[in-house]
């Protein structure tokens, strides 16, 4: 797995948009074969599967993280995203900064929209990446692909992002907020050159915006770091977490319906109707988040 993940960095890390284009490929290929259930029969080594997904076409059986901790393979990806060296999400958020910064090309956009979606892929598979969000960089680079301007596929995906970077995580929704991402949100919807469709996915995140929060259940992730055991890189300069911005006091800040609503509505009007219909609805319940299924679908 060691040698896909090198062979795919040195790909995305090439300023030839064919080789980059390449690299993601053989990204997605990796993810597909852990997001997809394969028949015990067909199953080998943890770390040497099929370089193709289509082999395992008839096989599209999704899965939940809780459904990974007995998949070996699925285990050694974890492993290895524990360590700064092989972490998909950090490359992945190098790639969009360098691509973003080529223009927006027809053959640019689109290797910006496939960056995107492994990224959000690789935040569902392996959520201690999410604190990557934790620095207003990152951040800020999201939020720089929410211009009206940005064509509606790379708006959709961007999208899709934040609502995995911002999942079950406060500070994260707290640098979100002091970075002008409710500007950003609401300037997007209202665009007139904004489509009447990703409109309607813009409002779709304010509604997950001011749902409860509630911080990450750990219990998925303690069961994968205990399964693997001493296979888990114990170096605490090594790991995603230390990588990142590290914990502060801000870690454990969460905010209330109100308080947000009351951020919200100083840049929108009827932020009231949106909370009201939070009580009977709550459109996006983490717990009917799985492993290869789209946030907003």
């Amino acid at each position: 797995m060691e040698s896909l993940l090198s062979l795919s960095f040195d790909n995305i890390s090439s300023k030839n948009p064919k080789k980059v284009g390449k690299g993601f490929r053989q990204i997605e290929g990796l993810l597909a074969q852990i997001c997809i259930s394969t028949p015990p029969s067909a199953q080998h080594s943890p770390v040497k599967r099929s370089s193709s997904a289509e082999q395992h076409a008839h096989s599209t059986t999704r899965k939940h993280i809780y459904d990974l901790v007995d998949d070996l393979a699925f285990i050694e990806f974890f492993r290895l995203q524990e360590s700064f060296e092989w972490n998909v999400a950090t490359r992945l958020i190098e790639t969009l900064d360098r691509l973003l910064g080529l223009g927006m090309g027809t053959d640019i956009n689109l290797l910006i929209a496939s960056a995107l979606d492994l990224l959000q892929g690789t935040l569902l598979l392996h959520p201690p990446s999410r604190s990557l969000f934790k620095r207003e960089r990152n951040m800020n680079l999201l939020l720089d692909l929410l211009d009206p301007l940005s064509s509606p596929t790379i708006l959709q995906t961007t999208l899709h992002v934040l609502v995995c970077a911002l999942l079950d995580q406060p500070h994260n929704t707290r640098v979100f907020e002091n970075v002008d991402g409710i500007v950003t949100l609401t300037s997007l919807f209202k665009s007139k050159q904004t489509p009447q469709e990703l409109k309607l996915k813009v409002i779709e995140v304010f509604y997950f915006y001011l749902m409860p929060e509630t911080m990450e259940d750990a219990r998925p992730i303690t069961a994968i770091r205990d399964r693997a055991g001493q296979m888990l890189q114990k170096s605490p300069t090594k790991t995603t977490r230390s990588a990142s911005s590290g914990d502060s006091d801000l870690d454990g800040e969460t905010r209330t319906t109100e308080e947000k609503q009351a951020l919200l509505s100083r840049h929108l009007n009827n932020v009231e109707d949106l909370v009201q219909d939070l009580g009977g609805h709550r459109p996006f319940a983490a717990s009917a988040l799985g492993i290869g299924t789209g946030v907003m679908a």
